[in-house]
């Protein structure tokens, strides 16, 4: 096992589990023996999902399952009462809540019956299997771009853009690109991107050499704590977990466009207005409050296309939450992001986690736990395929997916794009935040703000997103 991988696996706490959890809602019901046939002929090729966890002296080691049965790892279930929304929030919530059994591979999923037109898939991945940019991929590779796989001659199926170019990669191609445009990487940084991804250890000699890699790494040590609200605090064992109705992705573009910003910019500024009207409604003070959200930044390289194990960094974003104007705190949440144009973080943070990967595993906690005391949350923005997928014969209608929060951090927000759609998703702990659907549910309306600008803006001038900023901002 990777020092990266290990370091994911000795993290695990009963406050926070190192799974990443996700939930796929379909429309209609899902062919059983065809799902059965996907994991086994697409999931269970790669061999980390028939593999247990074995501890070899100071180190750990992948080794075959020699009683592996899908049975172990595919379940079925019902959920109480109404069956609808809120019960699979509070199902999925459970689940994010429940260790994996240490004695099976790391994962297992659940075809649960619903109410709402359909079934959903909830699905839990240990987080030392693969980072998540990589699993989401996995996990659409058991999907069909057709109800009924379309066959080449000779009785082969189509999966994705072409036979040697496997479903998955095409989300994983566009999450690097949207990652790296997001930073604007120069090409001496993506230099040292790859230099330290391959070695994590070569961010001793990269702090030797240059005052680059030094200087992030003194901003890491000395980094100050984000302000101190209600979303941070000591988290319990109960999970909390809601998701929003999606909103329509070519409008958040077209918005953007006039705009001048990205996108991301968008995404990100209306997740911040969520958070601050939140707390403004529980009477919380709201001003000059700063909330710093950690982003995992994909490094993988086009040779790592196809394997698991964990290939990321983090940059740290503060969140503008204490700007009220919604223009404003979107021009100050894209300047923040232009801020992060030259940051090694990402590299940084993956060295870093090699390198206590290989110490002991006391060492490894106080250092993790000082990086995660500075944050509030965990925040990940992936592009999902942007045309109708199927599994089994039934329609992906949403997809969500939460990646675990180290050390205290008690709060993950996910967004994901798929089939021009954007959906938000929140999972936080129950002590801390018991009710993150007040959160979601203003989303969309945080974004609706930005539309309404644009609108009533006269035509003539929208085509000068900077005049559109000077006057609204004055």
């Amino acid at each position: 096992m990777s020092a990266v991988d290990t370091a994911w696996l000795r993290m695990d706490r009963p406050s926070n589990l190192m799974q990443i959890v996700g939930v796929m809602i379909f429309d209609g019901v899902l062919d059983e023996i065809r799902l059965r046939t996907a994991i086994e002929q697409r999931l269970l090729r790669f061999e980390r999902f028939r593999q247990i966890i074995r501890q070899q002296g100071g180190s750990y080691v992948w080794s075959e399952d020699p009683d592996f049965r899908l049975d172990h790892h595919l379940r079925r279930a019902i959920l109480p009462g109404a069956a609808g929304k809120a019960e699979l929030e509070a199902f999925v919530a459970d689940l994010a809540s429940t260790p994996l059994n240490p004695s099976r591979p790391l994962w297992e999923m659940h075809l649960v019956d619903t109410s709402m037109g359909g079934q959903a898939l909830v699905i839990r991945i240990h987080h030392s299997i693969a980072d998540g940019i990589a699993l989401v991929g996995v996990l659409l590779s058991m999907a069909d771009d057709a109800p009924v796989p379309r066959l080449r001659p000779g009785g082969k199926a189509v999966r994705g853009e072409d036979e040697h170019d496997p479903f998955w990669l095409a989300l994983w191609r566009p999450a690097t690109d949207a990652m790296l445009n997001a930073i604007r990487l120069s090409t001496n940084l993506w230099a040292k991107y790859v230099g330290l991804a391959t070695d994590p250890l070569k961010a001793l000699e990269y702090t030797r050499l240059g005052s680059a890699m030094a200087g992030e790494i003194g901003k890491l040590l000395l980094m100050s704590d984000d302000t101190r609200t209600r979303f941070k605090g000591k988290p319990g064992t109960s999970k909390r977990v809601a998701w929003s109705a999606p909103i329509s992705l070519p409008e958040v573009k077209a918005v953007g466009r006039v705009l001048g910003c990205s996108v991301n910019d968008m995404l990100l500024s209306s997740a911040a207005g969520a958070l601050r009207a939140y707390l403004a409604d529980k009477g919380d003070p709201v001003a000059d409050v700063e909330i710093r959200a950690m982003v995992p930044v994909n490094l993988r390289q086009p040779e790592d296309e196809g394997l698991l194990g964990n290939r990321f960094g983090l940059v740290a974003l503060e969140l503008p939450v204490g700007v009220e104007n919604p223009l404003a705190r979107l021009y100050a949440t894209r300047d923040r992001m232009l801020a992060l144009k030259d940051s090694l973080q990402a590299p940084l943070t993956l060295s870093i986690l090699g390198a206590v990967g290989m110490a002991p595993k006391f060492a490894q906690s106080k250092i993790l736990d000082m990086l995660a005391s500075k944050a509030t949350a965990v925040m990940t923005n992936v592009p999902g395929p942007q045309q109708p997928v199927y599994v089994a014969g039934a329609r992906l209608n949403q997809p969500l997916f939460w990646v675990p929060q180290s050390g205290d951090i008690g709060m993950g927000l996910s967004i994901l794009s798929y089939d021009n759609r954007v959906q938000f998703g929140l999972v936080t702990d129950k002590g801390l935040v018991p009710d993150p659907e007040s959160i979601v549910a203003r989303f969309a309306g945080e974004f609706e703000k930005l539309l309404m600008l644009v609108l009533m803006e006269p035509w003539a001038r929208l085509a000068d997103p900077q005049a559109v900023e000077a006057e609204l901002l004055a």
